[in-house]
């Protein structure tokens, strides 16, 4: 005879060697060895692609030190991308890139080599910088992989190999094809820390407190001002200037006003001296703030000014500037009349050029003046002349206000030093020149195929990309330093340059073959061996009748490009080199690249080819911390990807990128971690609930859910299955990938864990093993897990494949893996439509049972030691009757019972004093003494086929 200890024996208890802790420290090297050793990214390129090529472009991070949290979040965001998109049946994979030229680089090298880097050659430096930026590709690789992206390590591109090198001047060539290059005296943003010239996209704006002052400026002679001004007789009338960069005095040749603004000729004192100055009537108080004798004479509109002709002494300089229009002249600050430096600004470039002012730039280099300025400022840096050039107006009574102004200010990326403007012979790309059949600038057919064509994440990049391209202007790029790709320019004795499609051709063909350290090994002439000058349409006249000796006579330039165009063009070495797909689907960066490789792959790749290289763009914030300040070292609050790879794994890592709404900044903290820890655990635990109670099912076994099951809750998860799986093929075609995360939690925690699972518990224990019943809910959650695992398996990586080789009952040295299946298939399955009232009435009835455990007096813990009973209004009671048989599993309970009545009621009985079954726990209302001596239900009863 048996006494209940037998029982256990008897129940179909879950058995799954998927364990519950996950050691991903130890299963996520192992996998990834047995994916190197089956060749798995091999197998998935061999797998069928229904839907086609998907190409996602990856931008060069740089190559230089180890990986960091923005490379853990933009890595790992285009992996999700890159296996959902194989996953949603694309052909598509992820040739990965390194920026290797540039000025941190080479300023490492030099640091490490010190004193000895004197005695080294070009060449000798640059292979030194080769092989640093080698070594760190190669790291960031090997840390890349150990978060378990995909991609074709074994062959990445960078931007030094000798074929990216020669596609990049192939790109040149068309765009010096399409006559948009060209070199000037203009002045550009230049870094004096590193004496290089420096383009838009590698500034950044840190505020900055400069000596903002007030200068007046003496109109020469005696000017035919406008009558409506009353000019006293025999009175000297001033220009009033306002600047924040007084070491810019020295190079000003001109003033310039708004023709259409109203100005003013003010009387005051100051000191007891009077004076007559004009400003801008706008300005007059802001201006004369502090003085209350200041009087208006006479006011005229600034192209009257300028119609007079009048010019005005330079206060230092010994030189007469004339009075000049311009529309940027604004209001905001200052007088209203604008210091004009064409040396040193781009507006006042423009205005030099357009009244053919001198481009008169006396800053040299290093930032220091050099000997066309007084001798009282020659040799002196910008920064210590500051505030001598302002004692000096000071001295000579000119100077009318001088204040502290903080504002935004310019400054070298790299070093994080304040750059200036400045004049000096560049190379350019025109963004306004036309060209082309339908003759459109660079500029316009960037903005439209930024309003018309490319696909935006999120919306508002389209708007932040647009403004950027309306406000740049032309591109500089052309650097002076050693480790980059040289500019291939050649000079005549005379100092004019050569430089046309056919020679370019020529020296990219030697780049391609050799690499670019030949510009400094090899003579103009070897360089050009494949250049015929004479056939050269596009060579000036007198130099196509030479012979190829004039070759010799050549110097090469010694610019070296910017390194964005090398990036910028890497569509055409890698998209189109390796024949990926031009233009790419996606391009996927930080904010920040509206401004950098987004728009300076655009450009040239507009030019070359008439069409922007990407479809669509998808941005992402940046990292802060916990308090949202930036991470940097000299704060302390950088966290570690080795640290928490090493304390978490990288399962979690990714999960925790997923679970981010990513266009925003991003707060990382440890707790963060942690939290992404613990809701993986629930997936996981899910997971292997599902895996536990399948050990004696397989796919014959299989007992479909039918229209004659509507009512059952099994029909119910079917329906949310459905609904899970559109889910997430909706949030992975959008690249809404916290969408996914958020699905797979929810489906885990409240779906599968809260309801389904726990209703389910009895049928699957304590139903008789092949039970209909029992096997149907074992074929449900067959397709959960199937559905579930495969979902999981772009972010859970490692995860998905060790649970799917559990599920398959399959061996590690298996050839299969979850990486070459395809997302779950969408299907569409509409259980009954009144289970959303029996859910909302399973809500009430658990809340009220909440109440009554926690009220005082209860003494029942164990909700089988409870009925729930509820009254309905008869109409009601027909809809959810036929949901009574699942309900008292739904709630957890032992009875569940509907009755009849005028108003909705709920009541929770104490039932622990009817018998107990000894095998199910349940106190049923059928619970007796069997035939075997034991407590058992009629159902209990009859699968162990007793009395």
């Amino acid at each position: 005879m048996m006494t209940k200890n037998d029982y256990r024996p008897t129940l179909q208890l879950p058995k799954t060697k998927f364990p519950m802790r996950a050691n991903l420290l130890q299963l996520e090297p192992k996998l990834q060895k047995r994916w190197g050793k089956m060749d798995l990214f091999r197998k998935i390129q061999e797998t069928q692609h229904p839907r086609g090529p998907y190409v996602l472009h990856d931008g060069p991070p740089y190559a230089n030190g180890h990986i960091h949290m923005g490379h853990l979040l933009n890595k790992t965001l285009k992996d999700l991308v890159i296996r959902s998109r194989i996953m949603a049946g694309y052909d598509t994979t992820l040739v990965p890139g390194w920026d290797c030229h540039g000025l941190p680089i080479e300023h490492k090298v030099l640091k490490e080599l010190g004193p000895r880097s004197k005695e080294l050659t070009t060449t000798a430096i640059r292979k030194r910088c080769h092989d640093y930026a080698n070594r760190y590709a190669e790291l960031q690789a090997e840390q890349l992989q150990k978060l378990g992206t995909m991609a074709t390590y074994e062959s990445p591109y960078l931007t030094m190999q000798p074929e990216y090198e020669g596609a990049v001047l192939e790109v040149f060539a068309k765009l010096s094809e399409e006559n948009l290059v060209y070199r000037d005296l203009k002045p550009v943003h230049w870094s004096i820390e590193n004496q290089t010239a420096l383009a838009d996209a590698e500034l950044e704006y840190y505020d900055r407190t400069d000596l903002s002052t007030y200068v007046l400026f003496r109109l020469d002679g005696k000017p035919h001002l406008p009558n409506s001004l009353h000019v006293p007789l025999d009175k000297d009338v001033w220009l009033m200037i306002w600047t924040t960069t007084p070491w810019t005095l020295p190079a000003n040749e001109a003033v310039a006003v708004s023709p259409r603004a109203e100005y003013s000729l003010v009387q005051f004192k100051k000191e007891g001296v009077s004076w007559l100055t004009i400003v801008a009537r706008e300005q007059i108080d802001k201006v004369f703030s502090g003085i209350s004798e200041a009087k208006v004479l006479g006011s005229f509109l600034g192209s009257e000014l300028v119609a007079s002709k009048v010019f005005y002494q330079h206060p230092f300089q010994k030189k007469k500037c004339p009075v000049v229009e311009a529309d940027y002249v604004t209001f905001e600050d200052g007088t209203g009349l604008v210091h004009t430096a064409p040396g040193h600004g781009a507006d006042d470039y423009l205005t030099g050029v357009k009244e053919g002012l001198p481009i008169y730039c006396p800053v040299k280099e290093d930032g220091t003046f050099d000997t066309t300025v007084p001798d009282w400022l020659e040799g002196l840096s910008v920064w210590k002349a500051n505030p001598l050039i302002v004692d000096h107006l000071h001295k000579k009574k000119v100077l009318f206000h001088k204040e502290n102004y903080l504002h935004s200010y310019p400054h070298d990326w790299r070093s994080k030093t304040p750059t200036i403007f400045r004049a000096t012979k560049q190379w350019f790309v025109g963004v306004d020149l036309p060209f082309g059949k339908e003759q459109l600038s660079l500029r316009e057919r960037a903005l439209s195929s930024t309003r018309q064509f490319i696909q935006f994440v999120p919306d508002w990049g389209r708007n932040r990309l647009m403004g950027m391209l309306e406000s740049r202007p032309d591109w500089c790029i052309s650097r002076q330093r050693s480790w980059g790709l040289p500019i291939p320019a050649f000079f005549t004795a005379q100092g004019n340059p050569i430089l046309t499609p056919a020679s370019i051709r020529a020296v990219s063909e030697r780049f391609h073959k050799s690499g670019s350290d030949v510009w400094f090994s090899e003579s103009p002439r070897q360089l050009l061996q494949k250049y015929d000058p004479v056939n050269d349409a596009d060579l000036p006249s007198s130099l196509r009748k030479m012979d190829k000796n004039f070759l010799s006579e050549l110097e090469k330039g010694t610019d070296i490009f910017d390194v964005w165009f090398e990036s910028g063009s890497s569509w055409n070495a890698v998209l189109l080199q390796r024949k990926l797909g031009y233009p790419a689907d996606l391009y996927l960066e930080g904010s920040d690249q509206h401004r950098g490789w987004f728009q300076l792959s655009m450009l040239p790749a507009l030019g070359a080819t008439r069409k922007p290289p990407f479809k669509g763009l998808l941005t992402h914030g940046f990292m802060v911390d916990a308090t949202g300040r930036k991470m940097s070292k000299a704060l302390g609050n950088v966290i570690d990807v080795a640290d928490i790879l090493k304390q978490h794994g990288a399962d979690i890592c990714r999960w925790w990128v997923s679970s981010l709404n990513y266009t925003n900044d991003i707060k990382a903290d440890w707790e963060f971690f942690q939290s992404a820890g613990e809701e993986y655990r629930k997936i996981r635990n899910t997971i292997r609930f599902l895996l536990g109670n399948l050990s004696d099912f397989c796919p014959t076994l299989a007992v479909p859910v039918s229209n004659k099951d509507s009512y059952s809750i099994d029909s119910w998860a079917m329906q949310e299955l459905s609904r899970f799986i559109k889910e997430i093929h909706q949030g992975y075609d959008s690249y809404n990938f916290k969408a996914v995360s958020d699905s797979i939690f929810n489906f885990c925690n409240q779906t599968l864990s809260s309801v389904y699972l726990t209703a389910v518990k009895d049928r699957l224990y304590c139903d008789p093993k092949d039970g209909r019943r029992r096997r149907q809910t074992q074929t449900v959650m067959h397709l959960i897990a199937n559905s579930l695992i495969r979902s999981i398996a772009p972010i859970l990586v490692h995860t998905a494949e060790e649970a799917w080789l559990h599920f398959q009952g399959l061996s590690e040295g298996s050839e299969d893996s979850v990486h070459l299946h395809l997302l779950p298939e969408l299907f569409d399955f509409a259980s009954h439509p009144d289970w959303e009232d029996t859910m909302a009435l399973r809500t009430k009835a658990l809340r009220k049972l909440e109440e009554v455990k926690h009220s005082e007096g209860a003494n029942f813990k164990n909700p089988l030691d409870v009925a729930i009973k509820i009254r309905v209004p008869d109409k009601k009671l027909q809809t959810l009757q036929p949901f009574e048989p699942e309900m008292a599993d739904l709630c957890g309970v032992s009875q569940f019972h509907l009755q009849s009545g005028s108003s909705n009621s709920i009541e929770i009985l104490d039932i622990r004093n009817e018998p107990r079954c000894e095998r199910s726990w349940k106190r049923d209302g059928t619970v007796r003494k069997r035939n075997d001596g034991g407590w058992l239900s009629n159902r209990d009863a009859r699968v162990l086929d007793v009395k």
